[in-house]
Protein backbone atom coordinates (compact mmCIF):
# COMPACT_ATOMS: atom_id res chain seq x y z
CA UNK A 1 0.00 0.00 0.00
CA UNK A 2 1.37 3.31 -0.88
CA UNK A 3 1.86 5.76 1.71
CA UNK A 4 -0.66 8.90 1.42
CA UNK A 5 0.91 11.48 2.51
CA UNK A 6 -0.87 14.21 5.19
CA UNK A 7 -0.77 17.66 3.16
CA UNK A 8 -0.97 16.35 -0.77
CA UNK A 9 0.28 18.40 -3.74
CA UNK A 10 -1.15 22.15 -3.87
CA UNK A 11 -0.46 25.26 -5.22
CA UNK A 12 0.12 25.19 -8.78
CA UNK A 13 -2.33 27.87 -9.62
CA UNK A 14 -0.31 29.67 -12.66
CA UNK A 15 -0.86 26.55 -14.45
CA UNK A 16 -4.53 26.88 -13.79
CA UNK A 17 -6.57 28.44 -17.38
CA UNK A 18 -8.69 30.10 -14.73
CA UNK A 19 -6.00 31.35 -13.17
CA UNK A 20 -4.31 32.55 -16.51
CA UNK A 21 -7.41 33.82 -18.12
CA UNK A 22 -8.65 35.60 -14.68
CA UNK A 23 -5.19 37.78 -14.67
CA UNK A 24 -5.58 38.92 -18.14
CA UNK A 25 -9.04 39.65 -17.10
CA UNK A 26 -7.60 41.93 -14.47
CA UNK A 27 -5.09 43.23 -16.55
CA UNK A 28 -7.03 44.51 -19.52
CA UNK A 29 -9.92 46.00 -16.57
CA UNK A 30 -7.05 48.37 -15.12
CA UNK A 31 -5.93 49.56 -18.76
CA UNK A 32 -10.11 49.14 -19.55
CA UNK A 33 -10.69 52.16 -16.04
CA UNK A 34 -7.72 53.86 -17.12
CA UNK A 35 -9.07 54.76 -20.18
CA UNK A 36 -12.66 54.85 -20.37
CA UNK A 37 -13.95 55.48 -16.76
CA UNK A 38 -13.91 58.62 -14.54
CA UNK A 39 -11.31 58.46 -12.24
CA UNK A 40 -14.00 59.89 -9.65
CA UNK A 41 -16.41 57.11 -10.17
CA UNK A 42 -17.09 54.47 -7.63
CA UNK A 43 -17.56 51.92 -10.83
CA UNK A 44 -13.98 52.39 -11.14
CA UNK A 45 -12.49 51.21 -8.07
CA UNK A 46 -15.16 48.41 -7.96
CA UNK A 47 -14.27 47.17 -11.75
CA UNK A 48 -10.74 46.89 -10.60
CA UNK A 49 -11.36 45.01 -7.55
CA UNK A 50 -13.77 43.07 -8.40
CA UNK A 51 -11.03 41.92 -11.27
CA UNK A 52 -8.12 41.67 -9.01
CA UNK A 53 -10.25 39.13 -6.56
CA UNK A 54 -10.84 36.87 -9.09
CA UNK A 55 -7.12 36.33 -9.10
CA UNK A 56 -6.29 36.58 -5.52
CA UNK A 57 -8.74 34.17 -4.81
CA UNK A 58 -8.17 31.13 -7.37
CA UNK A 59 -4.06 31.89 -6.42
CA UNK A 60 -5.08 31.65 -2.06
CA UNK A 61 -7.69 28.70 -2.75
CA UNK A 62 -5.08 26.64 -4.92
CA UNK A 63 -2.66 27.47 -2.08
CA UNK A 64 -4.89 26.61 1.13
CA UNK A 65 -6.29 23.48 -1.03
CA UNK A 66 -2.88 21.41 1.15
CA UNK A 67 -4.85 21.86 4.69
CA UNK A 68 -8.27 22.66 3.18
CA UNK A 69 -10.39 21.54 0.68
CA UNK A 70 -13.31 23.79 2.27
CA UNK A 71 -11.53 26.62 1.87
CA UNK A 72 -10.19 26.03 -1.61
CA UNK A 73 -13.94 25.29 -3.05
CA UNK A 74 -15.26 28.72 -0.67
CA UNK A 75 -12.53 30.76 -2.21
CA UNK A 76 -12.71 29.44 -6.07
CA UNK A 77 -16.69 30.54 -5.54
CA UNK A 78 -15.81 33.94 -4.07
CA UNK A 79 -13.44 34.72 -7.36
CA UNK A 80 -16.40 33.29 -9.71
CA UNK A 81 -19.02 35.59 -7.36
CA UNK A 82 -16.37 38.44 -7.98
CA UNK A 83 -15.91 37.99 -11.59
CA UNK A 84 -20.16 37.99 -12.22
CA UNK A 85 -20.02 41.38 -10.76
CA UNK A 86 -17.26 42.69 -12.99
CA UNK A 87 -18.97 40.99 -16.40
CA UNK A 88 -22.27 42.84 -15.20
CA UNK A 89 -20.24 46.17 -15.05
CA UNK A 90 -19.28 45.29 -18.67
CA UNK A 91 -22.65 44.85 -19.83
CA UNK A 92 -23.63 47.99 -17.31
CA UNK A 93 -21.18 50.28 -19.18
CA UNK A 94 -22.37 49.03 -22.85
CA UNK A 95 -25.92 49.47 -22.35
CA UNK A 96 -25.61 52.80 -20.81
CA UNK A 97 -24.19 54.49 -23.43
CA UNK A 98 -26.33 53.30 -25.88
CA UNK A 99 -23.18 50.84 -26.93
CA UNK A 100 -23.73 47.32 -28.89
CA UNK A 101 -23.11 43.78 -26.73
CA UNK A 102 -22.33 41.74 -29.23
CA UNK A 103 -23.45 38.15 -29.58
CA UNK A 104 -21.05 35.12 -29.38
CA UNK A 105 -21.00 34.61 -32.89
CA UNK A 106 -20.25 38.33 -33.45
CA UNK A 107 -17.56 38.36 -36.56
CA UNK A 108 -14.86 40.42 -34.75
CA UNK A 109 -15.49 38.27 -31.38
CA UNK A 110 -14.78 34.91 -33.59
CA UNK A 111 -11.72 36.39 -34.81
CA UNK A 112 -10.88 37.65 -31.22
CA UNK A 113 -12.08 34.15 -29.85
CA UNK A 114 -10.00 32.35 -32.69
CA UNK A 115 -6.11 34.35 -31.29
CA UNK A 116 -6.68 32.97 -27.95
CA UNK A 117 -5.09 35.62 -26.31
CA UNK A 118 -3.09 35.70 -23.36
CA UNK A 119 -1.36 38.66 -22.94
CA UNK A 120 -2.71 42.58 -22.98
CA UNK A 121 -0.47 43.08 -25.53
CA UNK A 122 -2.14 40.94 -27.93
CA UNK A 123 -5.43 41.79 -27.13
CA UNK A 124 -4.60 45.32 -28.34
CA UNK A 125 -3.00 44.34 -31.37
CA UNK A 126 -6.33 42.81 -32.37
CA UNK A 127 -8.32 45.85 -31.09
CA UNK A 128 -5.61 47.81 -34.08
CA UNK A 129 -6.58 44.95 -36.59
CA UNK A 130 -10.39 45.24 -35.87
CA UNK A 131 -10.13 49.01 -36.07
CA UNK A 132 -8.34 49.08 -39.54
CA UNK A 133 -11.54 46.86 -41.07
CA UNK A 134 -14.14 49.00 -39.27
CA UNK A 135 -12.80 52.83 -39.95
CA UNK A 136 -11.65 55.32 -37.70
CA UNK A 137 -12.25 55.03 -34.11
CA UNK A 138 -14.05 56.91 -31.51
CA UNK A 139 -13.85 56.94 -27.81
CA UNK A 140 -16.65 56.52 -25.55
CA UNK A 141 -16.11 57.43 -21.81
CA UNK A 142 -17.85 58.19 -18.83
CA UNK A 143 -16.87 62.07 -19.31
CA UNK A 144 -18.65 62.10 -22.43
CA UNK A 145 -21.02 59.64 -22.53
CA UNK A 146 -23.29 61.68 -24.83
CA UNK A 147 -21.58 61.13 -27.47
CA UNK A 148 -23.66 59.25 -30.36
CA UNK A 149 -23.17 60.25 -33.72
CA UNK A 150 -20.59 57.72 -35.59
CA UNK A 151 -20.36 56.52 -38.69
CA UNK A 152 -21.78 53.15 -39.33
CA UNK A 153 -18.62 51.22 -40.20
CA UNK A 154 -16.35 52.98 -37.18
CA UNK A 155 -16.30 50.81 -34.23
CA UNK A 156 -15.29 52.44 -30.99
CA UNK A 157 -12.29 51.41 -29.11
CA UNK A 158 -13.88 50.56 -25.76
CA UNK A 159 -16.38 49.26 -27.44
CA UNK A 160 -14.12 46.54 -28.80
CA UNK A 161 -12.28 45.87 -25.92
CA UNK A 162 -15.36 45.59 -23.38
CA UNK A 163 -16.98 42.87 -25.65
CA UNK A 164 -13.74 41.15 -25.78
CA UNK A 165 -13.51 41.21 -22.11
CA UNK A 166 -16.97 40.24 -21.63
CA UNK A 167 -15.80 37.18 -23.97
CA UNK A 168 -12.78 36.01 -21.63
CA UNK A 169 -15.17 36.74 -19.11
CA UNK A 170 -17.65 34.14 -20.56
CA UNK A 171 -15.41 31.68 -20.75
CA UNK A 172 -13.46 32.36 -17.26
CA UNK A 173 -16.89 31.82 -15.55
CA UNK A 174 -17.44 28.37 -17.51
CA UNK A 175 -13.80 27.38 -16.39
CA UNK A 176 -14.15 28.25 -12.59
CA UNK A 177 -17.92 26.65 -12.72
CA UNK A 178 -16.16 23.22 -13.87
CA UNK A 179 -13.85 23.74 -11.70
CA UNK A 180 -15.84 24.08 -8.59
CA UNK A 181 -18.07 20.91 -10.15
CA UNK A 182 -14.84 19.17 -9.97
CA UNK A 183 -14.07 20.48 -6.18
CA UNK A 184 -17.09 19.54 -4.59
CA UNK A 185 -17.26 15.83 -6.48
CA UNK A 186 -13.46 15.42 -4.59
CA UNK A 187 -14.60 16.60 -1.58
CA UNK A 188 -17.49 14.66 -1.33
CA UNK A 189 -15.33 11.22 -2.62
CA UNK A 190 -12.62 11.66 -0.40
CA UNK A 191 -13.47 14.76 2.30
CA UNK A 192 -10.94 17.22 3.62
CA UNK A 193 -8.24 17.36 6.15
CA UNK A 194 -9.61 15.68 9.01
CA UNK A 195 -10.53 12.78 6.71
CA UNK A 196 -6.90 12.59 5.45
CA UNK A 197 -5.38 13.10 8.48
CA UNK A 198 -7.90 9.91 9.76
CA UNK A 199 -6.30 7.48 6.95
CA UNK A 200 -3.12 8.48 7.41
CA UNK A 201 -2.92 7.68 10.77
CA UNK A 202 -4.84 4.28 10.36
CA UNK A 203 -2.67 3.22 7.76
CA UNK A 204 0.52 4.19 10.01
CA UNK A 205 -0.63 1.98 12.40
CA UNK A 206 -1.72 -0.60 10.52
CA UNK A 207 1.73 -0.30 9.11
CA UNK A 208 3.44 -0.69 12.54
CA UNK A 209 1.55 -3.65 13.15
CA UNK A 210 3.43 -5.08 10.37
Amino acid sequence: MSKEPLIPKHGGYRKLKSFQMAQLIYDVTVRFCDLYIDKYSRTRDQMVQAARSGVQNIAEGSQASGTSKKTELKLTSVARASLEELRLDYEDYLRQRDFPEWPPDHPALERFKALRCSSLAELRAWVAEEQKKHGPAQTGTDVTPRVRARPCSSVSTSVLVANASLSLLNLCCYLLDRQMATLANTFEKEGGFTERLYRVRSNSRLNKRD
